[in-house]
């Protein structure tokens, strides 16, 4: 839920590009008069379709599914966008953050598939799913440009309250290019998102990672937060405002992913486990907590440890670790230097181990 909120303007240029002639102009020759015949215009496209709400519903339905991940401690439910018939899943990253199994169901048929992090990029709140065995699913529809505009008529589809069926929830596009501070309902933690579609649509949580709608079912949103009550027995704010990834960015992630690239934000595949958690301190990275039998207390890292390198390379900050480990897999070894509770220097070589996604 967002609990800050800072508007953006974004700048957009306009290139003007000259055209050249490829083929040169008929030579009139002397005494012959020419005659220009003018050539039919090309026919305009179609106008889209605008659907009812029913119809909405009818088609985003099958093309998005239901989400449970089990992180040990709580379940969360959220949604899916399904964009491959044999089953690549577009979802956010605080549905699936923590979790050691995820499962999900298809509403075209109520087929229940195992899921498989393929990647996710924390920053931009988005992960890449695949479901086990999956093949011939229904497919969402995508906005191919960034044409969403404010007063826009949308509609966000989701899991809301992790019931397992569809509900829509209807509105329009209050503004575009926003910035807010999400907090995730089932553990606290907050995300500063940026670039965002605001929307006055009822967005509740298990909506998260399902698809906002235009008015022809198409998708120009991933929905990622929400100021709607999580207590379904009480009626939506007489303002909701809600927020959506829009679909460029999230299908940017996606594609990095599906090609493999990991980067400072995104990981690919199978996520690194050193077992701590850190903050920024002004030496490195201070340990705030060990986990019993990781790799880190393997190694004799404790609480007040303060980590000064990672893998050949000076540590200055909680976010510097952070992104050094994201570009990490299971059983690759690194190097660490610390400093510890007596400010001694300490030095060890880890194997990582596998970890839920983070």
């Amino acid at each position: 839920m967002p609990s800050s909120r800072t508007a953006s303007v974004v700048a957009v240029a306009v290139a003007v590009v000259g055209g050249v002639l490829l083929n040169p102009p008929p030579v009139r020759e002397a005494g012959v008069p020419t005659v220009s015949v003018a050539q039919p215009a090309a026919p305009a496209p179609p106008p889209p379709i605008v659907l009812t709400p029913e119809e909405i519903e009818a088609r985003v339905a099958p093309v998005i599914v239901t989400l449970v991940a089990d992180s040990g401690l709580v379940d969360t439910a959220g949604t899916g966008i399904v964009l491959t018939p044999d089953g690549v899943v577009l979802t956010n990253h605080h549905v699936i953050d923590g979790a050691f199994d995820i499962s999900a169901v298809t509403l075209a048929d109520g087929a229940e598939y195992v899921v498989d992090v393929l990647g996710y990029d924390s920053s931009r709140d988005i992960a890449v799913l695949q479901l086990q065995g999956a093949d011939s699913l229904p497919t969402a529809t995508l906005a191919t440009s960034p044409a969403t505009r404010i007063g826009d008529p949308v509609t966000a589809v989701g899991n809301a309250e992790g019931n397992g069926y569809p509900v829509a929830a209807r509105g329009f596009v209050t503004d575009v290019g926003q910035s807010i501070t999400a907090r995730s309902s089932t553990d606290g933690s907050r995300n500063r998102l940026s670039g965002l579609i605001e929307v006055d649509a009822a967005v509740r949580p298990g909506d998260s990672g399902g698809p906002l709608v235009d008015a022809t079912a198409t998708v120009i949103g991933v929905n990622t937060a929400g100021n709607a009550d999580s207590d379904p027995s009480t009626p939506p704010p007489a303002q909701p405002r809600s927020y959506a990834v829009p679909i460029a960015t999230a299908m940017a992630v996606v594609d990095q992913v599906r090609a493999g690239r990991t980067s400072s934000t995104v990981h690919v595949g199978d996520t690194a486990l050193l077992g701590i958690n850190v903050t920024n301190h002004e030496r490195g990275a201070e340990v705030l907590w060990v986990g019993i039998g990781t790799p880190a207390d393997d190694a004799g890292l404790e609480i007040g440890s303060i980590i000064t390198d990672f893998d050949g390379a000076p540590v200055r900050s909680s976010t510097e670790l952070s992104e050094r480990m994201n570009a990490k897999h299971p059983g690759d070894t690194v190097s660490v230097l610390w400093l510890d509770d007596r400010g001694q220097s300490r030095a060890a070589t880890i194997v990582l181990d596998e970890g839920p996604p983070r």
